[in-house]
């Protein structure tokens, strides 16, 4: 999962996971960039690079290279690890400045390695933003390119297969109904295209505001319904209120069919806005927990209608 920064790509991913793991999905939810952000949805402090269970069926965990690159040295070159990888690391940092691509195999290597061995049904990358996403998901293709025998070409190799198989891999970008966020997943997906053979499944518009009625609560509400139908007068406040919603809606359904035609689909899958903590709108009064357990509920609408 990808998506530009600030879209609640976290959030969506948090949420999908515990759909799965719902539905009774061993799911790995990972976090790739390593902010915090993941674990804040999934209501914990913080995450390392060992999975932990976060719930019944769910498992998450964040990157860290120099522990995937203990982890492999482990695995594949079957040298016991003591202490600390310093040394190494030195070296593996000159390695990765000469082949960037270096660091996004040992990141993106870990979870195919999951997926091969079959730990999880399900393995969701709560993965860079789209601006970087493109270099890490192709990494095992530009690495390839450059290593064609030898030990890095049968890594690179296998890591590639899985990631092309459009029945194991896809790409889902998170977005919000506005301008910016639009235009970069559509240049998201023609630079993964001319970059891997990756999947790029579809797109889910998070953060679509309600239709007016829905949004404005309590008495702002009802007058304004009332006003809509007797022609009674409201406060200018509560007007100016619902002519803002109003636009903003119309708004956010012009870029939802903008992406649609980019992408030359009937419709793309909108999850609406959680609802803010005591009728404030401001986002720091929906706590993350609240966020996930309605996105979860939205992404359960999503599913019903398309089951």
């Amino acid at each position: 999962m990808t998506g530009k920064g600030g879209v609640g790509k976290s959030a969506v991913a948090a949420a999908l996971a515990r759909v799965a793991a719902d539905r009774g999905k061993r799911v790995l939810v990972c976090e790739m960039d390593d902010k915090g952000s993941l674990a804040t949805y999934l209501g914990r402090e913080q995450l390392g690079f060992e999975p932990v269970t976060v719930a019944p069926n769910l498992a998450a965990m964040a990157m860290n290279t120099e522990d995937s690159l203990r982890e492999y040295i482990r695995l594949y070159l079957r040298v016991p690890i003591i202490g600390s990888l310093a040394p190494l690391a030195r070296i593996f940092d000159f390695v990765a400045n000469a082949a960037p691509a270096v660091k996004e195999i040992l990141a993106i290597g870990k979870l195919c390695y999951e997926v091969r061995e079959n730990n999880y049904d399900l393995v969701i990358a709560d993965s860079e933003a789209s601006g970087h996403f493109v270099a890490q998901v192709s990494a095992p293709d530009a690495l390839a390119a450059l290593v064609r025998i030898g030990i890095v070409a049968d890594q690179t190799k296998w890591m590639s297969n899985l990631l092309h198989d459009h029945s194991v891999s896809s790409v889902l970008a998170v977005v919000t109904p506005e301008e910016m966020p639009v235009v970069e997943t559509i240049e998201l997906r023609e630079r993964l295209a001319k970059a891997t053979p990756v999947n790029f499944a579809g797109v889910v518009i998070n953060r679509m505001p309600a239709v007016v009625g829905v949004a404005v609560s309590g008495a702002s509400s009802a007058a304004a319904t009332d006003a809509s139908v007797s022609g009674a007068s409201v406060p200018d406040e509560t007007r100016a209120v619902v002519e803002w919603l109003t636009t903003r809606r119309t708004a956010a359904e012009g870029h939802a069919r903008a992406l649609a035609d980019a992408f030359e689909l009937g419709n793309v899958e909108t999850l609406s806005e959680a609802p803010a903590k005591g009728g404030d709108a401001s986002a720091g009064n929906r706590a993350p927990t609240a966020i996930v357990a309605h996105l979860v509920g939205e992404i359960n609408r999503v599913l019903s209608e398309h089951a």
